[in-house]
């Protein structure tokens, strides 16, 4: 689906930022929609006027958001849980795995975000192995599940690359995984609300993600964690709200039965709230068309960068890329500041990433290449 002028008009009315500016940078701060502006002035409606009572709302809200996030994610409520960012949730997860006996390893690939090897390496002290497989562009799935063996604790991986937009094919390491008997746990923070990922089809151990990015929101994170998995999960490093009545206060604590868990202490309920504007715009697109609609416009790019003899980093497959295309040549990060001076707006990550989402048209498309184009070549005459 390529949106039609009706359809855009309407979509885009949702977002002042682009109104602003040529903005393709979804894949490092999306655009928020303009009924966040109502949530934030509400908010502080409540800090004028406070009460404790508000907490219940807040926690009700948090929790309304967290179940929100499961029906898009295809999973049962309850097996969602939110903070504040995506680190603080792995490094949780990691409390709850045994790395005292023979199983010690961590396999994970060079495209990961620097989160996730710094976390692995500080529980090295814990008796984690990491093991790094791969350096890119694309992720080498056979070296990848060769080195998942009967050592192997977890594997824990991008479902795309926030480097290249490389898409790894989840189903076949869950499936290696699962048969030495390994967990998976999966950064989706790259990929989730832009590509489809079932998590309850795909049978997947662990998934984090966050709000900031193709999600339209900003603040928070999430980590959804199988159900079946829960009753068996303690966490070393939680707090008061990871309790089953946690607005008692009453001891001894109970931990809650469901995915929170996980949860920590005093949450920052604005993240979610102002997140839920857009998750609800994006549930009612649905997750399908946004994939086609990306796949068109990234489609575009990749057209226009052949044409102007521009090095592709991404791979080309529809299957193997995310929502994002990585562009690199002679002076991309010049490039990239440039074009932000001109209202074309990307990011920079050791090469130009071009990341259209679903209130982007393919005439802004055009219009963001030849804007590459001239300054490339005015940069590097």
């Amino acid at each position: 689906m390529i949106l039609t002028d009706r359809t855009a008009r309407s979509l885009r009315a949702e977002f002042p930022l682009l109104d602003t500016c040529v903005y393709l940078n979804s894949n490092s701060t999306g655009a928020v929609p303009r009924g966040v502006e109502e949530v934030l002035r509400g908010y502080w409606r409540t800090l004028t006027r406070w009460r404790d009572e508000v907490w219940g709302d807040w926690l009700a809200q948090t929790s309304a958001y967290a179940d929100a996030l499961a029906a898009f994610l295809g999973a049962p409520p309850g097996s969602v849980v939110t903070d504040v960012n995506l680190s603080t949730l792995l490094a949780r997860v990691g409390t709850c795995l045994d790395f005292g006996g023979p199983r010690s390893k961590v396999v994970t690939t060079g495209l990961e975000f620097p989160t996730v090897p710094l976390i692995w390496q500080g529980f090295a002290r814990y008796g984690a192995e990491l093991e790094i497989v791969g350096s890119g562009p694309g992720f080498d799935e056979a070296a990848l599940e060769a080195a998942i063996d009967e050592r192997t604790r977890c594997v824990c991986v991008s479902h795309g690359s926030y480097s290249t937009g490389a898409l790894l094919d989840l189903r076949r390491i869950v499936t290696r995984a699962h048969s030495v008997g390994a967990y998976v746990i999966v950064d989706a923070y790259q990929t989730v609300g832009a590509v489809p990922l079932d998590v309850t089809e795909l049978g997947v151990d662990f998934v984090l993600g966050g709000a900031h990015k193709w999600m339209c929101g900003a603040g928070t994170a999430f980590l959804y964690v199988r159900p079946d998995l829960i009753p068996d999960l303690r966490p070393a490093a939680t707090g008061w709200l990871a309790g089953a009545d946690p607005t008692s206060f009453r001891s001894p604590v109970v931990p809650a039965g469901d995915a929170r868990r996980l949860a920590s202490g005093t949450p920052v309920p604005l993240g979610p709230m102002m997140s839920r504007i857009g998750l609800d715009l994006l549930s009612g697109i649905g997750v399908e068309t946004i994939r086609r609609h990306s796949l068109a416009c990234t489609g575009r790019v990749l057209e226009r960068a052949d044409a102007a003899g521009i090095e592709v980093v991404t791979p080309r497959e529809p299957h193997r890329r995310g929502g994002v295309v990585c562009l690199r040549f002679d002076g991309d990060e010049r490039v990239s500041r440039s074009l932000v001076d001109r209202g074309m707006v990307c990011s920079w990550r050791g090469s130009l990433r071009v990341a259209p989402h679903i209130y982007n048209t393919i005439a802004e498309v055009d219009a963001f290449m030849d804007a590459v184009e001239t300054e490339r070549e005015r940069i590097t005459a």
